[in-house]
C-alpha cells in the first residue's frame, strides 16, 4: 500500500465510508479510509437505523435531515439496494396536553418544507391499528423511514473501493502531526501522509481531536436495543422507538445512558425498554425477545452535528453527529464539495466547531 494520499478519512462508519465514497466518485483523488476496527464493528453496526426527519429541531436541523433523506433513492441507484424504505414515521403522544406542542412542531417544520400531520386518536389508530388504544394522537410525516445499516455501509465501502479508495482496517491511528502542509499519521501498521485529513470517528472523536490539540465537544451515549423473534408483519410505519424489519423482527430502543464506552446490556434498561414497547404496542407483550445489543453513539454537547474544517488547522476536518444514518448521504456530498471546492452548496456555518468557542466566550 502507498503511504501518501490526497485525503485520509479516519473512521469507516456510515459517515466516514460515505465521505470516502462520495469523494471517490470523480476518481481524481488518492484516498485512504482507515479504521481501528472494521466497518460495522462499532456504532453503525448497532443501531435501529431510522432515517428520521420530522421531529428534528430546530427546523434548520430538520431541513438538513430532510435534504439527506431525499438523497436516499438516488444513492441506491448509484451503489445498490441498501433496503431503504420510506415507510412514513409516527411519533405518538399519550395526553392531550402534548397536542399543542405537536401543532407548534408542525407549524415550525412547515416553514422549511417538512410536512407533518397532527393526528387524532382515531386517525392514528386507523393508520396503525396495533398502537395502544391509550394513545391520544401522533405527529406523522411521510418522509421518515429506515434502512439496512449493514447493506448501507457495506455498499459505501464496496463502491469506494471500486473507485480506487484504499482501505486499512484494524489499524489504530496513534498520533497525527503536521509538517508544512502535510499531515503525518502514525498508526499501528506504519506511517501515512496526506494533504487533508477528515476525522469521522463518531464516539471516538474526542480522542482523535486531541491529536490536533483540539477539544471536540462530544459525549458517548449508550443505546440498548431489544430484538424480538420474527413476527407476522403487523407494523406498517417507523414508530418512535419501535420498527419492524423485513424479516419480521421488531427492533425496540429508546435508552440514552452516559456510561463511556461500556457496551454491556443491563437488565434494568432491558426491562424499561420492554415496558415502553408494550405501552406503545400492546401486542408485543406476547412476543419473545431473542437478543439484545448495545451501541455507543456520539452526541455533540448541543445535540447538533459538527461538520467542517477545524479552526486554525488548515486541511483538517471533523464530522461528528448523532444521526449519522439519516445524514450520511448529504454529509458525504457536502464534505466532498468542501474538500474539493473549499465551499458547500448548503451553508454549514451553524454546524462549525467554532460555535462552541463562541459559547465559551459568552
Amino acid at each position: 500500500m502507498d503511504n501518501v494520499f490526497d485525503v485520509i478519512v479516519v473512521g469507516s462508519g456510515v459517515v466516514g465510508s460515505s465521505i470516502a465514497y462520495h469523494l471517490s466518485e470523480s476518481k481524481k483523488h488518492e484516498i485512504l479510509l482507515i479504521d481501528k476496527g472494521f466497518p460495522l464493528s462499532g456504532t453503525s453496526g448497532s443501531t435501529q437505523a431510522w432515517v428520521w426527519v420530522h421531529s428534528k429541531v430546530p427546523s434548520w436541523y430538520g431541513e438538513l435531515s430532510m435534504y439527506s433523506a431525499e438523497l436516499y433513492p438516488f444513492l441506491e441507484k448509484k451503489i445498490g439496494d441498501v433496503e431503504y424504505k420510506r415507510t412514513g414515521g409516527i411519533a405518538p403522544f399519550f395526553n392531550e396536553a402534548e397536542r399543542e406542542s405537536a401543532l407548534r412542531l408542525a407549524e415550525q417544520q412547515a416553514e422549511v418544507g417538512i410536512e407533518i400531520d397532527v393526528l387524532s386518536r382515531d386517525d392514528v389508530l386507523e393508520k396503525e391499528p396495533n398502537l395502544s388504544p391509550n394513545v391520544a394522537g401522533a405527529t406523522f410525516s411521510k418522509i421518515d423511514g429506515n434502512v439496512n445499516p449493514f447493506r448501507l455501509v457495506e455498499l459505501y465501502v464496496k463502491a469506494a473501493r471500486k473507485n480506487g479508495v484504499q482501505c486499512s482496517f484494524y489499524n489504530q491511528v496513534n498520533d497525527i502531526e503536521k509538517y508544512g502542509d502535510i499531515f503525518h499519521l502514525k498508526t499501528s501498521k506504519g506511517s501515512f501522509r496526506a494533504k487533508k485529513v477528515v476525522l469521522a470517528g463518531g464516539a471516538w472523536s474526542k480522542e482523535l481531536g486531541k491529536m490536533f490539540g483540539v477539544d471536540i465537544p462530544v459525549r458517548q451515549v449508550r443505546g440498548q436495543i431489544l430484538v424480538t423473534e420474527p413476527l407476522q408483519p403487523f407494523l406498517q410505519y417507523t414508530i418512535g422507538g419501535v420498527r419492524q424489519a423485513d424479516n419480521g423482527e421488531v427492533l425496540i430502543g429508546y435508552s440514552k445512558e452516559e456510561v463511556g464506552y461500556d457496551r454491556r446490556s443491563t437488565l434494568d434498561v432491558i426491562q424499561q425498554t420492554a415496558r415502553m414497547a408494550i405501552d406503545f404496542v400492546p401486542a408485543l407483550s406476547k412476543a419473545n425477545v431473542v437478543r439484545c445489543f448495545s451501541g455507543i453513539r456520539v452526541m455533540p454537547e448541543d445535540g447538533l452535528p459538527i461538520i467542517g474544517e477545524i479552526p486554525k488547522m488548515e486541511g483538517a476536518y471533523v464530522t461528528a453527529m448523532h444521526s449519522g444514518i439519516t445524514l450520511s448521504p448529504l454529509v458525504g456530498t457536502l464534505m466532498t464539495e468542501l474538500l474539493t471546492e473549499g465551499e458547500t452548496s448548503i451553508d454549514l456555518s451553524r454546524y462549525s466547531l467554532e460555535r462552541f468557542e463562541e459559547v465559551q466566550r459568552r
